[in-house]
């Protein structure tokens, strides 16, 4: 994901919000309060959380009134608490009261997610697994849902279906085996594509290790079965440990020593870290 990328998806997701909050303008503020009055208010956190997302805050006030300051008092990435004022918008009233549920609407739930990938990464501390996303993400919302995850700390998977191949029971259900369907990827694919296959048992396993995948996902396997597969695989490639992921069990399933941790709650489930926008004049 290339910052311009990144930028691109922020603006299509703003002025979509936008729209969608405010068809024909803001008839409350428009009727009630003075064109030229002027206030200043401050993001403030109502428990403690994870930050991502202040740029997108700042970018909707920006994106109604280029004139609207907007200072950050914290960085993204950083922890907060209940109490810490994140950041200042000074500008026009009616303009902020346009852009304030836009702006914590994007910003609650991206320290959100943030906040929920941080969690993970601290419930496997010490050991060398990685956490990953994954595509259960909010349509239209992904590559902002991924950047929240890694500044929680997390890794991102594929960004799209274009990125890699990854080999399910739904392919295999049309082609056959695990072998051959390496085979008609490897095939087919641009260099530089690489190759995951989900497996379920040891035996897809070996299949996979045989087939020439780049990475095998341990879909849904208990822990005793896991531990058997990092043996079976040796280093050679990647693991990857998939299907209900949990905070209380996500260590156990990092001590078998697999690479990596799949956890599609990070974006799917993700509660929205409660943060108001206080007016102080």
């Amino acid at each position: 994901m290339g910052t311009e990328d990144l930028k691109q998806a922020i603006d299509v997701a703003i002025d979509a919000a936008l729209r969608e909050d405010m068809p024909e303008g803001d008839v409350t503020s428009e009727s009630t309060i003075p064109v030229d009055a002027r206030s200043e208010a401050f993001f403030l956190a109502k428990e403690e959380g994870v930050l991502a997302g202040l740029e997108v805050a700042s970018r909707v006030f920006a994106k109604i009134d280029p004139s609207v300051i907007f200072i950050e008092r914290f960085r993204d990435g950083a922890a907060f608490h209940q109490g810490d004022k994140l950041a200042r918008v000074k500008g026009p009233t009616i303009v902020l009261l346009k852009g304030e549920r836009t702006a914590l609407n994007f910003l609650q739930h991206m320290c959100g997610v943030a906040t929920a990938t941080r969690r993970f990464v601290d419930a496997i501390a010490g050991t060398k697994t990685r956490i990953l996303d994954t595509r259960k993400t909010t349509p239209g919302l992904r590559l902002l849902e991924k950047y929240a995850v890694r500044t929680g700390g997390g890794t991102n998977h594929r960004i799209s279906l274009s990125d890699m191949v990854l080999i399910k029971d739904n392919h295999l259900r049309f082609v056959g085996s695990v072998g051959e369907a390496v085979r008609r990827a490897r095939s087919r694919i641009r260099p530089g594509i690489r190759i995951e296959v989900e497996a379920g048992s040891l035996l897809q396993v070996r299949e996979a290790l045989a087939a020439g995948a780049d990475m095998i996902m341990l879909d849904n396997m208990p822990l005793e079965t896991m531990k058997q597969a990092v043996a079976l695989a040796h280093g050679r490639v990647p693991l990857e440990a998939s299907g209900n992921m949990t905070l209380d069990r996500v260590r156990a399933v990092a001590e078998t020593g697999v690479d990596f941790i799949s956890a599609g709650a990070l974006t799917h489930s993700a509660k929205a870290v409660d943060i108001s926008m206080d007016f102080i004049r």
